[in-house]
C-alpha cells in the first residue's frame, strides 16, 4: 500500500477542544500540517505547515510529540497515513490561507462520532486525548 507521510499540530484549547481544518475541494477534518520538504524533520514540518496554512507562528519549543500514528488517509483512497502528531496548548487565533477552506474547534468527545473527522482523529489522536481526560479526573 501507498504511504502519505505527514507532520502535524493537535492545537488543545483550555476547555479541551481540538483545532480542525479542512482542505479546499474535500469534506474531511483533519489536524492542521501537511508533506515534509526533502531533509525536513518531522517538528519543523509541522511549525512551516501551520504558518503557511493558518498564519500561526510556533516555536519548535512549544511543541511536544504526541506519537507517531498509522491508519489510513482520509483523502486519498487507497493510501496510507503516516503520522508525526504533536500537540500545544499555546493560544492562538488561526485563519484559514493557502489550501485551508475552514477551520473549527471541536470537543474530541464530539469528533470522536463525527464521519467527517479524519481517521487519524477519530481512531486514534480523539480517543487517546479523552484517555488522558478521563485518567486526569
Amino acid at each position: 500500500m501507498r504511504v502519505i507521510t505527514v507532520s502535524a499540530i493537535c492545537f488543545e484549547r483550555e476547555d479541551g477542544a481540538v483545532l480542525t481544518v479542512r482542505k479546499r475541494g474535500t469534506s474531511a477534518w483533519m489536524l492542521p500540517g501537511g508533506k515534509p520538504e526533502a531533509g525536513e524533520g518531522a517538528a519543523a514540518c509541522a511549525v512551516r505547515e501551520v504558518l503557511e496554512e493558518l498564519g500561526v507562528e510556533i516555536a519548535l519549543d512549544r511543541i511536544e510529540p504526541m506519537g507517531d500514528f498509522e491508519t489510513r488517509a482520509a483523502n486519498e483512497a487507497g493510501f496510507a497515513l503516516r503520522a508525526s502528531v504533536f500537540r500545544t496548548r499555546d493560544a492562538i487565533a488561526p485563519e484559514p490561507l493557502a489550501e485551508i477552506e475552514a477551520v473549527r474547534w471541536i470537543d474530541p468527545a464530539v469528533g470522536i462520532d463525527d464521519e467527517a473527522e479524519a481517521p487519524l482523529n477519530r481512531e486514534l489522536v480523539f480517543p487517546m486525548l479523552l484517555a488522558e481526560r478521563a485518567r486526569q479526573r
